[in-house]
């Protein structure tokens, strides 16, 4: 009967296209910071770039945060909204805790595991963003927005080999006791993996409304 009264509702749909707009600054990040790691050049710059685009993040999570109080209906659920927007937060937040970290350790040269965990960040970002218009119609779409979620969760398993590949390498190259290059790097490459580590959780998230919704 409750389900029945709700869709006689009018239902606040700001949120979807809130969500398109996160998501596009998110693919902005990461193409910023992709393009940092390639050739080292005004990291500074760059960072700053990125931090505008997280603010601007922060500003559209805001939004959808005030509007889930304020609806008296939602399009989907209340909690659902919340935990999405803020998994994408994370997501644009660890990109700038990477550049931040880039910039503190003065790193300039980037190992090649870096630079992939950075172009997989793209293509996770590609597939969030194309994921998100097809979210107003969940029931039709869900068999698209389920394939784009397991790409996502397939990019996170090549982040992991990555990640371990890298790991090994720095180990291996500072053998000679090079303990703060080690440290200097491996942070970084750390922060590198928590981005796609962060997609995933976003992917997971949307295949939980698609389950629920759908």
């Amino acid at each position: 009967m409750l389900q029945w009264f709700q869709r006689l509702l009018p239902q606040q749909r700001m949120f979807f296209p809130l969500f398109e707009r996160h998501a596009e600054l998110i693919e902005g990040a990461a193409l910023v910071l992709q393009e940092m790691l390639n050739n080292g050049a005004s990291v500074e710059e760059r960072c700053r770039a990125i931090g505008e685009l997280e603010s601007q993040a922060d500003a559209v999570t805001r939004e959808v945060q005030l509007g889930v109080r304020s609806s008296f209906i939602t399009p989907i659920d209340r909690t659902d909204i919340r935990h999405l927007i803020s998994g994408m937060d994370d997501t644009i937040d660890q990109m700038n805790k990477s550049a931040q970290a880039i910039v503190a350790f003065e790193l300039r040269d980037f190992t090649p595991e870096m630079r992939e965990l950075a172009a997989i960040g793209v293509d996770a970002a590609r597939l969030l963003r194309k994921a998100m218009p097809l979210l107003s119609q969940i029931a039709a779409n869900a068999d698209r927005i389920s394939d784009i979620c397991v790409q996502i969760s397939g990019i996170e398993g090549r982040g992991d080999e990555l990640f371990a590949r890298g790991r090994k390498a720095l180990i291996d190259a500072t053998r000679d006791g090079n303990a703060m290059e080690f440290i200097r790097q491996s942070e970084v490459l750390a922060h590198l993996d928590q981005i796609v580590d962060n997609f995933d959780n976003v992917a997971n998230e949307i295949q939980g409304i698609v389950v629920e919704h759908a």
